[in-house]
């Protein structure tokens, strides 16, 4: 199975996420599982293309032609795909993958995640989201998903379309 792994590029983040980004990794290696990533040598993006190459797997990164020029792709990715913009690399990466996991991130994270989720609301695809709630980081985003169904803002129920978990066991349940 390909796992897109959506994720933070920061470093100055709590220590025990890229604890728990390495057993994603290393679990992800040791079940056969490829890694679609960012493909970036920094914060959880570095740790989870690492952390599954030292035990063996395999990794995409699709990475912004302004991610190469700058010098930034990691040394942990053995198939790069390169890509226009941001745009091109999040259809690259769905493309490419047969899942979403959402470690914490910012931004960049939730425009990801968003992006792939509101494609499967209208069909484009049946591929599911998975929130990795790494010490409850998703909390908040989740009581949010929940407020808007309350008021109706979401058709159908949003976990449909994305699940949550808090542990690599519960993400090993999902698959």
């Amino acid at each position: 199975m390909k796992i897109c792994v959506f994720c933070s590029a920061n470093k100055q983040i709590d220590p025990e996420f890229f604890t728990m980004t390495e057993e994603l990794g290393k679990w992800a290696a040791e079940n056969g599982h490829t890694i679609v990533y960012g493909g970036v040598n920094q914060g959880l993006m570095e740790c989870v293309g690492k952390a599954t190459k030292e035990a063996g797997g395999h990794t995409i990164g699709v990475v912004p032609m302004i991610v190469e020029k700058t010098g930034r792709i990691s040394d942990f990715v053995d198939v790069e795909i390169p890509c226009d913009n941001l745009h091109d690399r999040k259809q690259l990466m769905e493309d490419q993958s047969d899942v979403f996991i959402a470690l914490p991130g910012g931004l960049g994270t939730l425009d990801e995640i968003f992006t792939i989720v509101a494609s499967a609301t209208i069909g484009y695809h049946q591929k599911m989201v998975i929130l990795y709630n790494m010490k409850g980081f998703w909390n908040n985003l989740i009581a949010l998903l929940d407020d808007l169904q309350d008021k109706g803002m979401v058709r159908g129920d949003w976990q449909q379309y994305i699940k949550t978990a808090d542990s690599i066991k519960e993400i090993s349940r999902l698959l």
